[in-house]
């Protein structure tokens, strides 16, 4: 292997590649732009490799600086690399919410009262519950539809559908809830928004509910609605859990 020749002019591959890295890494960090950075480092390790060459073979200078130029675009990389994968999980608990499970709370109520004690509690799929069914997310929060209010009239004579709900904080961070997290389905699979009634009574709204506590409300769909859907999310593209409603 030939050594380095000290009268050779300095590899400019070797300084382009470094410069490159050095840039790879300042935009690796960044979301969405860190696809740019990922180019950048392939782009600079090429001419890092180049400039590698021409010191070992002699014909250039600056050993060190074609070390460095390698290392750093082969660390922009790797950065690129792992930063997409934790941004892609972030957006990907951002959009579904934690983990569920549902449980079967509450049965029709003539059928504890029968029995006189609470109905025993199973776990269950997190969609088309019954009114009455929780469930529970992961950081601790627990939702139960407690019940549902049909044949309501608008102020436009429109039918309207109400439910009303209670968020549990178990967990130890706060939660933030809203009714747009709400949507209700008819029996074609349309799902809509919720709507505004003008005989509310203690509408959910939003805000952030503490650790240990807990926050009721009602929500009003289109009178056809059949399901209750409940999204972690207002980005989120399928329900976390859903409840028959009619």
């Amino acid at each position: 292997m030939a050594g380095e020749n000290k009268d050779a002019s300095r590899s400019v591959a070797a300084i382009v590649g470094l410069v490159l890295g050095i840039l790879a890494v300042v935009l690796s960090w960044m979301p969405i732009i860190n696809n740019f950075a990922f180019v950048l480092g392939g782009i600079g390790l090429v001419f890092a490799v180049v400039g590698m060459v021409g010191v070992v073979r002699g014909k250039k200078a600056g050993k060190a600086l074609a070390i460095a130029a390698l290392v750093v675009n082969i660390a922009s990389l790797a950065v690129v690399l792992g930063t997409q994968s934790m941004y892609s999980s972030a957006l990907d608990d951002a959009a579904n919410g934690p983990d569920v499970t549902a449980t079967d709370a509450a049965q029709a109520a003539g059928d504890d009262a029968d029995r006189g004690d609470a109905a025993d509690t199973d776990a269950v799929s997190t969609q088309d519950l019954g009114v009455g069914s929780s469930v529970t997310f992961e950081d601790g929060v627990t939702l139960t539809l407690d019940s549902v209010e049909p044949g309501l009239t608008n102020y436009d004579g429109s039918p309207v559908i109400g439910i009303h709900v209670t968020y549990v904080n178990n967990g130890d961070a706060e939660f933030d809830y809203n009714s747009y997290n709400w949507k209700g389905r008819d029996a074609q699979g349309a799902a809509t928004d919720p709507v505004y009634y003008s005989e509310a009574v203690d509408e959910l709204s939003y805000g952030t509910l503490a650790a240990g506590g807990t926050v009721s409300g009602s929500v009003y769909f289109e009178g056809d609605s059949v399901s209750a859907l409940y999204y972690a999310s207002i980005i989120a593209d399928s329900p976390a859990a859903s409840w028959t409603i009619a």
